[in-house]
């Protein structure tokens, strides 16, 4: 059996955040929906989902007509059965609704939650396409030092995610 590995680009704005996963159901289009508006109201965001039998639509929903762009486009890109992507729009991060993705009970695993530039990586065989992993964002430069360990400490209290 021949397998074609390749490197799939998620196509988005630079700060746009989203999470890629693996989920077995049609039903978890309309479960993601539910679990995001219902932890994070008024949410923006556009997801999509590689159906993986029957007709093998990318299904999709959200509340942003540009979120649900990216999302149908980067799934078709994609093109992995049972994948599913959600891109959030401005202001809304993946730590605020990364429990809730990860408790619905299709979803089977979570790739990445990033806004880092990421790559997809297919293997593709003649069945079809699968997701073995992500190169998320770029390799470290070095090990940090005091004056980052600082800056890193100072930083997550400047955006109230830890307290002084």
């Amino acid at each position: 059996m021949e397998i074609k590995l390749t490197a799939v680009t998620v196509e988005k704005p630079e700060a746009t955040n989203f999470i890629l996963g693996q989920t077995h159901f049609i039903k978890s289009v309309e479960d993601l929906h539910e679990a995001l508006v219902t932890t994070v109201p008024g949410i923006k965001f556009g997801l999509a989902f590689c159906e993986a039998s029957g007709k093998c639509l990318v299904r999709w929903s959200g509340t942003d007509d540009a979120m649900i762009e990216l999302a149908r486009k980067n799934a078709a890109a994609i093109a992995a059965g049972h994948s599913f992507i959600v891109f959030l729009g401005d202001g809304f991060f993946p730590i605020n609704v990364l429990n809730a993705v990860k408790s619905v009970p299709e979803v089977c695993r979570v790739f990445c939650a990033t806004a880092n530039p990421t790559q997809v990586l297919i293997a593709e065989t003649s069945q079809g396409r699968g997701i073995v992993g992500v190169v998320d964002g770029f390799p470290p430069k070095g090990v940090e030092g005091e004056a980052d360990i600082a800056w890193r400490k100072g930083f997550l209290r400047k955006i109230g995610y830890k307290l002084s």
